[in-house]
């Protein structure tokens, strides 16, 4: 089901990037221009809002709200509503009152990674051209997203591929003495 992306190895996706692409398959969001945030809020029925306000999320009960600053640009925006999209999907209580503090960081955590995976999703990975020198910048116009996520991104797929190939090292040497 999840084909594997081939730059110079071959790229298997973790968990979370398998959940992001069928979160986009049910939503037909194919392309990197069907990534719409107000398509996304509605699917999740989720209400977004724009404001000079701090950007948030809350949930309570079925209600669900995502604030966005309208001081921040149209790229650091996108970034904001998937962070706290995450929030609102993924994560439980509220950071402001009585959270301890490792379990407030581990939900940060969590949304800066879910943020690089639903800005540039796994299966419109195939798109780029991953030999490109400016595959950064390209990235950039073509997600809507900043230059620091996508470097972040790469940054991500590399050490996917180091972290297997490891894996797959110390699992060769020492089931069968390689």
């Amino acid at each position: 089901m999840y084909e594997v992306i081939h730059l110079s190895y071959i790229y298997q996706p973790f968990s979370i990037e398998k959940q992001v692409t069928r979160m986009y398959n049910l939503m037909n969001i194919d392309k990197p221009e069907d990534i719409d945030i107000r398509k996304i809020a509605f699917f999740y029925r989720i209400h977004l809002t724009f404001s000079e306000k701090r950007s948030y999320s809350t949930k309570i009960g079925r209600f669900q709200l995502i604030n966005i600053n309208t001081s921040l640009n149209k790229m650091e925006q996108r970034e904001v509503f998937f962070h706290e999209l995450c929030h609102i999907l993924r994560h439980f209580g509220n950071q402001s009152h009585n959270m301890p503090k490792a379990f407030k960081d581990l939900q940060e955590w969590d949304a800066a990674h879910f943020t690089r995976y639903a800005a540039i999703p796994f299966h419109m990975l195939k798109t780029l051209d991953w030999k490109s020198p400016t595959l950064v910048k390209d990235m950039s116009k073509i997600f809507h997203i900043s230059e620091d996520i996508c470097q972040e991104r790469i940054n991500h797929i590399h050490r996917n591929k180091q972290k297997r190939s490891s894996m797959r090292k110390w699992t060769n040497s020492q089931l069968f003495g390689i």
